[in-house]
């Protein structure tokens, strides 16, 4: 059995695979493959590990023959997953394990982003470290504010913890559900989208990309928040508009935001809201520390091996692919 896998992964995943017998064939370039690539390289697979990799409907159908593929990620947006049942392919992702890294790097975003951190980081770097001016480049304190969470799940609850611990803030939170163990252990409280939007200090997007989230803020959303707000997305880029945002806080329609997540990715170098003296943004590293990113490849190896051995994979996005 052969698994072809998009990107070098952590030793932990990659010494699972080979202790099973599997033969690894890891694309070292550093660059992305094309399509064509992909499905040459997988045509004499078993299996695909697949990170940071568009798989559409036309790689699916041309790739039909794979007995899995394991995702190096929670999210799955970026995978033609009708497509994959359609062809019997089940699809894996790596839950759970990244929700404190990806909570700590909201709670980063929110911290530096109200104290204008990152921008005088830069300032210090540009020279313009000098005369003292006790009216310049105030920050917002956010002890006791009002914190609200767009999809309070594991991420979302790791967050709302750091929050309350540090700051003693109060949660609110949008769902489609319910989050009643969340209610008990925070004394967190449901409301509206739109009571969200007009209640939250610190608004902060932990949802999954989906046709209803997607372009959910946009500037009408934007327009119900407070002037001193600040917009934290550590989810996907697609989830808010940066073009509204970027209004918004030019308008001064909210205070500030941080992203960890933009549309696209990569960000340009010269976009404006690089250089805003409140927003804070990031790479994509949510999950960026040596223990998530081993754990993460440990699952993902899990479902491949479970996948070539003819087993349900343990962690499936597409249960009905066993129907």
């Amino acid at each position: 059995m052969k698994v072809f896998v998009t990107r070098v992964i952590p030793e932990e995943g990659r010494k699972l695979m080979i202790d099973a017998g599997i033969e690894v064939e890891e694309w070292k370039e550093k660059r992305g493959l094309s399509q064509e690539e992909l499905i040459a390289h997988t045509r004499d697979c078993d299996a695909l590990l697949s990170v940071s990799t568009r798989l559409d409907k036309d790689f699916l159908e041309a790739s039909s023959h794979l007995k899995v593929i394991a995702l190096h990620s929670v999210g799955y947006d970026h995978v033609d997953v009708t497509a994959a049942t359609a062809v019997k392919i089940p699809i894996g992702n790596t839950p759970g394990v990244l929700s404190a890294a990806t909570a700590d790097t909201a709670f980063l975003l929110m911290l530096a982003t109200s104290r204008k951190a990152f921008y005088m980081h830069k300032s210090i770097i540009k020279g313009e470290w000098g005369f003292f001016d006790p009216t310049e480049n105030l920050g917002i304190e956010l002890r006791g504010k009002t914190l609200g969470v767009f999809g309070l799940g594991k991420i979302g609850l790791e967050m709302a913890k750091c929050c309350v611990g540090a700051f003693d803030m109060k949660i609110i939170y949008h769902n489609r559900s319910r989050n009643e163990p969340a209610e008990k252990e925070l004394n967190a409280h449901w409301v509206s989208f739109d009571e969200l939007l007009e209640q939250s200090d610190v608004l902060t997007v932990h949802t999954a990309l989906t046709p209803e989230t997607e372009g959910k803020f946009d500037w009408f959303a934007f327009e119900k928040m407070k002037p001193h707000a600040i917009f934290i997305n550590t989810a996907r880029g697609a989830i808010h508009k940066e073009g509204d945002l970027l209004k918004a806080l030019q308008e001064q329609q909210i205070w500030g935001a941080g992203l960890d997540v933009t549309n696209p990715e990569p960000m340009r170098p010269d976009h404006p809201l690089l250089n805003m003296p409140n927003v804070s943004v990031l790479p994509h590293i949510g999950s960026a520390t040596e223990e998530t990113r081993a754990a993460m490849s440990v699952l993902a190896a899990r479902n491949i091996i479970a996948g070539l051995k003819g087993e349900r994979i343990p962690f499936v996005v597409n249960p009905e692919v066993y129907k």
